[in-house]
């Protein structure tokens, strides 16, 4: 198959590392940005944790242009759909809820707020369960999706750009293949039944060709600025 896509490399955000931080130096508290991924099938030409390269990047601009912490990043999600396809390793919305509840009490400890930034769709109960309870309880918490007009729903051109853009050497443009191409609307009631398998024989939702580094820089950019709002 010949493909019309060109790789880069991303400029990498300079955002303050929780990690690295010292105990005094994040005594002051503020905002505390945590990336939300998966790990998962993308297809046979996208690397399993895309979803978490993703949720990165994007939470690095956001944590960079509001002064805040990056935290690193919880990379196992809700991703049951995918659960047919070797590799992807799933955690289930429960467990994911509670383990967003329990990291942001111990966040709120110190910090003034806490942004979730998730890159997976499987992981959105899980996110507004438990925020709504962190909400109840009086904490400043919120949770945004890495999402931007127009792209398709799975291991596709828009997630085949990012990561062209962000990771380009983990994409195996010799097993690019196309999927299926259906409005995710048509078939989500297919996919609650039988997982993406159901749906796709090679787990992809969409069409990669033609995806290139300068649209995946241009899409990160709608993600950062959908995420600042």
């Amino acid at each position: 198959m010949t493909t019309a896509m060109t790789t880069g490399t991303a400029t990498t955000a300079t955002a303050r590392g929780l990690a690295t931080a010292t105990s005094p130096e994040v005594a002051r508290g503020g905002l505390v940005v945590v990336p939300v991924g998966s790990l998962e099938q993308h297809g046979p030409h996208l690397p399993l944790d895309t979803d978490t390269v993703i949720a990165e990047a994007v939470a690095a601009r956001v944590a960079e242009r509001l002064g805040g912490w990056l935290a690193p990043s919880i990379g196992y999600g809700s991703s049951g759909e995918h659960q047919s396809f070797a590799g992807t390793t799933s955690i289930g919305t429960p467990v994911l809820a509670q383990l967003v509840v329990e990291l942001a009490r111990s966040l709120r400890s110190w910090a003034r707020e806490v942004r979730l930034v998730n890159g997976h769709g499987g992981n959105i109960e899980a996110l507004r369960t438990a925020v709504e309870l962190l909400t109840r309880e009086g904490h400043r918490i919120d949770w945004v999706p890495c999402a931007a007009p127009g792209m398709d729903a799975h291991a596709g051109r828009a997630e085949t750009s990012l990561m062209l853009h962000l990771r380009p050497d983990s994409v195996r443009l010799d097993r690019l293949e196309v999927g299926n191409t259906a409005p995710l609307a048509l078939l989500l009631p297919h996919l609650r039944d039988g997982g993406v398998r159901a749906v796709s024989v090679n787990g992809v939702l969409g069409d990669p060709r033609g995806a290139s580094a300068a649209e995946g820089a241009r899409l990160l950019e709608a993600m950062t600025q959908a995420a600042l709002t």
